[in-house]
C-alpha cells in the first residue's frame, strides 16, 4: 500500500482540492485530509474508507454520526485525537446546516421544525428535550437542551421550560425530542407533559405551538395528531 505522498498528483487529497476545488473530493477524500496520515499498511485515504465503511447503521459520510469515539478506536491507525477530530467535523458540519436554516425556518410548519432538528437528534443514544424560543413572527430566538434521558412529567418541570422562556422574551414556544428507538410514536408522559405545558402556557401567554417527537427519519406533530 503506498503512502498518500506517493500517489499520483491528481490522487492526493490535498493537491486535488487545491487544482479542482473540495467539491471534487469523495467522502474517503474528504476524510483523509482531516485524518492527515494514515498507518502501517493503509494510507490516509484506505484509513478514511475503513471509518466511513465502520458504522453498522449507515455506510458513508453518516455513519459518522452513529460511531463513538471508542468504537472509531478500534481502527489500527485511528488514535484519540483523530477520533475527536473526525467527531468535531460531525458535529460543526450539523451546526452550518443548522445555523443556515434557522434564519429561513417559520417554527410553524411541523415538517421544517422536523427538519431543522432531525440529522442533530435522529441519532443520539438518550432522549433530549430541546426547548426552541420563539418571537413574535415564530422566528427562532434561542434553542436550549434542558432534558437528557427519558421526557417524563414526574422529571421535567414546566417552571424550567417557562423561566427559559421569560430569559429571551419568548412569546411562542416549541418542543422537541428524540426517541432513540427511532419510534416516534408518542408515549403516555409525551402526551401528558405537552398538554400540561400548553395549558400552563396560555396562563403566561406564551404559546406552545408544538411538540415534535423525532425518530429515524421520522416525525411526529403532537399539533397534527390535535394533543394540543
Amino acid at each position: 500500500m503506498r503512502k498518500t505522498k506517493e500517489l499520483p498528483l491528481s490522487e492526493r487529497p490535498y493537491e486535488k482540492a487545491l487544482k479542482y476545488g473540495t467539491e471534487a473530493l469523495s467522502e474517503a477524500e474528504l476524510l483523509a485530509v482531516i485524518i492527515r496520515t494514515g498507518t502501517v499498511g493503509s494510507n490516509g485515504i484506505e484509513l478514511a474508507r475503513s471509518v466511513l465503511e465502520l458504522s453498522e447503521c449507515k455506510k458513508g459520510i453518516l455513519g459518522i454520526n452513529y460511531l463513538s469515539v471508542d468504537e472509531m478506536l478500534q481502527i489500527k491507525g485511528i488514535g484519540m485525537v483523530k477520533a475527536i477530530q473526525i467527531k468535531c467535523v460531525a458535529e460543526l458540519a450539523k451546526r452550518i446546516s443548522q445555523t443556515n436554516c434557522a434564519d429561513m425556518i417559520q417554527f410553524t410548519s411541523p415538517e421544517l421544525i422536523a427538519q431543522y432538528y432531525m440529522e442533530s437528534m435522529r441519532h443520539l443514544e438518550k432522549e433530549q428535550l430541546v426547548l426552541a424560543m420563539l418571537d413574535t413572527k415564530a422566528k427562532l430566538i434561542k434553542d436550549k437542551v434542558i432534558s437528557i434521558g427519558t421526557v417524563n412529567s414526574s422529571f421535567l418541570s414546566p417552571r424550567e421550560v417557562f423561566i427559559e422562556a421569560l430569559k429571551t422574551h419568548a412569546v411562542n414556544i416549541v418542543l422537541v425530542h428524540n426517541h432513540p428507538s427511532g419510534d416516534p410514536t408518542p408515549s403516555r408522559d409525551d402526551i401528558n407533559i405537552t398538554t400540561r405545558i400548553f395549558e400552563l402556557g396560555k396562563l403566561m401567554d406564551i404559546n406552545l405551538i408544538d411538540h415534535i417527537i423525532i425518530g429515524d427519519n421520522t416525525y411526529v406533530s403532537l399539533k397534527e395528531k390535535k394533543i394540543i
